[in-house]
């Protein structure tokens, strides 16, 4: 089944949207997520899982689906929301902020994975959604396009770590840059426990 037929058969006459988050793994940043209504018969050619597509096919991607979305919304939630709330709290909290955010009230969402945010309208969770339906796959373009740009924003604060190469994630050159420079205002706390009981 291709993914913009599975929302097809979801539907049943109701505005959806799709919502993923991009950001629960990294040691530093903020945590983003998406959401995304297109009309039934858009079809975007090429939309795929963002982790199954190169950086320069999402960053194509993210204009088409702004353009031919009928509404769309990026959200995050901060770094000391993720410390105080829990990643993956602060990642329903992303997902909410989208949904909310919308200019058009869907009424349902899909959303990726097997947790659903706390939401206003009728929710059903996709595992693996972003592999099966094209509105989800849309908003996991989103989500990670707009947290790769915002990780080059603060590769440019704070240089020294080179966030624009490993956006964050736990790389042997992150760790190596933590070991030098210390942890940064951006950082997780709680994801850098051992180093931080050094």
């Amino acid at each position: 089944m291709n993914l913009d037929e599975f929302d097809k058969n979801i539907k049943n006459g109701r505005i959806i949207c799709g919502v993923d988050e991009a950001g629960r793994g990294p040691l530093a940043g903020d945590v983003y997520a998406a959401a995304v209504i297109f009309d039934d018969d858009t079809v975007i050619e090429g939309i795929n899982d963002s982790k199954k597509l190169s950086e320069k096919k999402r960053e194509m991607l993210f204009d088409v689906i702004t353009e031919k979305s009928k509404a769309y919304c990026i959200a995050s939630a901060t770094v000391e929301e993720i410390e105080r709330l829990n990643i993956l709290n602060a990642a329903m909290l992303a997902m909410k902020r989208a949904v909310e955010g919308l200019e058009i009230k869907p009424q349902l969402a899909l959303i990726d994975g097997n947790k659903s945010p706390e939401i206003d309208i009728p929710a059903e969770t996709v595992v693996k959604g972003d592999a099966k339906s094209q509105s989800i796959a849309a908003a996991s373009i989103l989500a990670k396009v707009a947290r790769d740009r915002y990780m080059k924003r603060l590769d440019e604060k704070y240089p020294q770590y080179q966030f624009s190469k490993h956006k964050g994630y736990g790389t042997k050159l992150h760790y190596e840059m933590i070991e030098k420079y210390g942890i940064s205002p951006v950082h997780r706390p709680s994801f850098l426990k051992k180093i931080l009981d050094k």
